[in-house]
């Protein structure tokens, strides 16, 4: 679940996780926010650096090791389900778990389709949304960042592209599908 405000992409994740566990599904459900770096990290070339906020906030090797490469070995898998706290600025502490054979990773995040991270995932919900949608949702001291790395992630990336589905969130609880021309 791939898009620019976090608060929709967990609200979108966290419907799509119930809707497959009331299909019978487990789920493994994780966000971006639990594989960021460290705040001096994040911040180190200021807190409103848009490139330093889609280059360098995702602790990508973390989230390879942690979840990624364990739910593609093929026995005995376990994941982390996060490595970091953000509002705590420390460790999650984080327990183990072990994955069961038929699990589906839910994770929903920024920038999930930049060309470091693009894993083969069988499929990808990407939420398209205006820069004045953006400035709404999100805090006004965060509104700068969050639309700089955004607008970066649209032009270099084209994650409409490699999404399977591109939703339309001017209004988050009244999406638009976007059909391929």
């Amino acid at each position: 679940m791939d898009g620019a405000v976090d608060a929709d992409t967990l609200w979108y994740a966290e419907h799509l996780a119930q809707a497959l566990r009331d299909a019978a599904r487990p789920v493994l459900l994780t966000t971006w926010r639990g594989f960021w770096r460290p705040r001096s990290l994040r911040y180190e070339f200021g807190r409103d650096d848009p490139d330093a906020y889609l280059d360098g906030w995702l602790d990508v090797p973390g989230l390879y090791r942690e979840v990624l490469e364990p739910l593609d070995a093929g026995t005995g898998r376990r994941w982390v389900p996060s490595l970091y706290d953000p509002e705590t600025d420390r460790a999650s502490r984080a327990r183990r778990e072990d994955v069961p054979d038929d699990a589906v990773l839910v994770l929903a995040g920024s920038f999930l389709l930049t060309n470091t991270l693009r894993w083969g995932f069988d499929a990808v919900v990407h939420l398209t949304t205006s820069e004045a949608a953006i400035r709404r949702r999100v805090p006004e001291e965060d509104a700068d960042r969050v639309v700089g790395g955004w607008q970066r992630y649209l032009a270099t990336e084209d994650p409409a592209d490699a999404a399977t589905v591109v939703l339309r969130c001017e209004d988050p609880r009244h999406p638009a599908e976007l059909l391929p021309d």
